[in-house]
């Protein structure tokens, strides 16, 4: 199977899902793969270093360089489609904002195109016009899509009950070992830690209001935030409260294992999710995850497998969650679940063989 993987995207989970799917891909049997890439992405030279053929394409580093692309767009598509003549299939790997631009003009080549879809519906908080926009310009020049969890795939499956669906698992977006546990922080003591883009649907208040609840029981807790947002809009007071800790800042790819190895254990607040990459990379490094029971997260944060469900999408039901890790013995069953769940979460291999699978079926 002659596979182009196209992603014109910069950074980001995007661009770590599309180099992990390239990685797996590269010098398997029976796939010959090719790459369209960003010369502004950040895993540029990695993308080369694959030794698969592969375009790297000038798109934009800002927004002026944003306008100027747009005036190359046509020429781009040109090159694009010109690639997709050669092969069997078009993946792209999750959106980028060329993306619905230049599909629509991949269809009506003839090109049998992918979109792989992180969302089927937006976040609250999104701009939702736009964002159906993209969505339906994508599946409607779409061949298949790329679900990556089964909540996604039913909200694509109402949105367009005629387009082949295709499962694919999420992998740990980056390689990772089980990390030794953080060094002890004293009798208790508890390191949590939040770590993504601050977005209102990700439940922040959530998380405010249940580590004010353990904080006032257990005073050795702490919460550490890192990611890029306003904490103000997502929860007001967050950082004035006792034992926390806030980052706002984005966290280059090298940084994230330490990141997480320094915790005791992830929290997902989410009041609403598709599906999160933090959880498969958490426990990818033995580290526990806690997340309220929403969406794609019951599949990926499971009990027995280094996960810990909220009974509930409340402040106190996730307060409860927490609080039981303050016990040792509990937090340290929860480190042995995770370290043998983590070979899973990083299975690569697995995933691009549900991939390829599907697309045979699409194809054929």
């Amino acid at each position: 199977m002659r596979i182009l993987l196209w992603y014109w995207g910069r950074r980001g989970g995007g661009a770590q899902y599309t180099l992990g799917l390239a990685q797996a891909l590269a010098g398997r049997p029976g796939v010959e793969l090719s790459l369209s890439v960003s010369a502004q992405g950040e895993f540029r030279d990695r993308f080369r270093n694959l030794s698969v053929p592969t375009d790297i394409v000038d798109t934009y580093r800002d927004l002026s360089g944003f306008a100027t692309g747009l005036l190359r767009l046509p020429a781009l598509t040109r090159q694009l489609i010109g690639r997709a003549r050669q092969a069997d299939v078009v993946v792209s790997g999750m959106t980028h904002v060329w993306a619905p631009l230049v599909a629509p003009a991949l269809a009506r080549s003839g090109a049998a195109f992918v979109q792989v879809v992180h969302d089927a519906t937006p976040h609250p908080g999104d701009f939702g016009l736009a964002w159906n926009w993209r969505l339906g310009r994508e599946l409607g020049a779409a061949r298949a899509a790329v679900a990556l969890s089964d909540q996604v795939a039913v909200a694509l499956a109402a949105r367009a009950p005629a387009l082949p669906l295709i499962r694919m698992p999420l992998p740990a977006l980056l390689p990772a070992a089980p990390a030794a546990p953080p060094a002890a922080a004293g009798p208790g003591a508890l390191r949590l830690l939040f770590f993504g883009r601050l977005r209102a649907y990700k439940g922040l208040d959530l998380l405010r209001d249940a580590f004010r609840l353990l904080h006032q029981s257990h005073p050795g807790a702490s919460l550490r935030v890192v990611g890029e947002g306003d904490p103000e809009a997502c929860a007001p007071g967050l950082a004035g409260l006792p034992g926390v800790r806030l980052e706002r800042r984005w966290v280059a790819e090298a940084e994230i294992p330490t990141l997480l190895a320094e915790a005791d254990a992830v929290v997902l607040p989410y009041r609403e999710a598709s599906q999160s990459g933090v959880a498969p990379q958490a426990l990818a490094m033995g580290v526990p995850v806690v997340a309220t029971p929403v969406g794609g997260l019951t599949e990926q944060v499971r009990p027995g497998a280094g996960g810990v469900l909220a009974a509930a999408v409340t402040a106190p039901a996730l307060a409860e969650a927490l609080a039981g890790l303050m016990d040792p013995a509990r937090l340290a069953a929860l480190r042995q679940e995770a370290a043998r769940a983590g070979a899973a979460a990083s299975d690569w291999d697995a995933a691009a063989t549900a991939l390829l699978a599907g697309l045979a079926r699409v194809l054929r």
